[in-house]
């Protein structure tokens, strides 16, 4: 299994380790400085802590990706994306280290068959080394959907989607107010975007994955 540079481990673990406080597992500060919140709706809505993460690296234009079998897809992931996928869990798990939240829930974009399995790809190594499922029921363009059953699982809840969704997610999840939320996810797949409710009230913070060479 590729593993990251030497150099960015100790670098990543101090970089988490400053940039999260406990909410419940923990909540969410980062390298950055603080975002200004932004209100909830009501102020009675339960606490949530949702880390949103695009799929990993997709083939180029033309090009194929495989999966763990050898069998090559458009759809699939990279060579790059399934080496990020091998060290995604050193993100989330004890034994790597980790300074995030242990998922809970891990949601991935699904779809009929022939939809791009990327994100399913990305997550489901991790999902096997957390013993949950990777619940794929909801397809890209169901963010109103998918963001009704985050928010009533129990958190952290991870969700890897299509980078063209993910503007849609946190408008349903009513997060796209919060200062300093992008219009848009970065033409990057090694952030992590950790979205905090508490006492009605959402926060967010980016984060660097550092697992790969070549991560920001």
């Amino acid at each position: 299994m590729p593993h990251a540079s030497a150099g960015s481990g100790p670098r990543r673990r101090t970089v988490l380790a400053a940039a999260l406080s406990p909410l419940v597992v923990a909540a969410c500060s980062g390298q950055d400085h603080p975002r200004t919140p932004a209100p909830g709706p009501a102020g009675t809505e339960k606490d949530a802590l949702i880390l949103l993460i695009r799929h990993a690296e997709k083939p180029y234009a033309g090009d194929s990706g495989e999966d763990a079998e050898g069998n090559e897809d458009p759809g699939f992931l990279a060579g790059r994306g399934r080496r990020r996928a091998e060290e995604l869990h050193s993100l989330f798990l004890p034994s790597g280290g980790s300074s995030l939240p242990r998922p809970a829930v891990v949601f991935a974009a699904g779809g009929p068959p022939g939809t791009p399995a990327r994100c399913r790809q990305t997550v489901q190594e991790l999902a096997t080394s957390l013993k949950t499922p990777v619940r794929t029921e909801f397809a890209v363009g169901a963010e109103t959907a998918l963001a009704r059953a985050a928010l009533a699982a129990a958190i952290p809840v991870l969700i890897c989607w299509e980078h063209t969704g993910m503007p849609r997610l946190i408008r349903a999840i009513g997060a796209d107010k919060v200062l300093g939320v992008p219009a848009a996810w970065p033409d990057r797949y090694d952030l992590v975007w950790v979205f905090t409710r508490s006492q009605g009230r959402w926060s967010f913070r980016e984060l660097s994955q550092h697992l790969l060479p070549g991560d920001a």
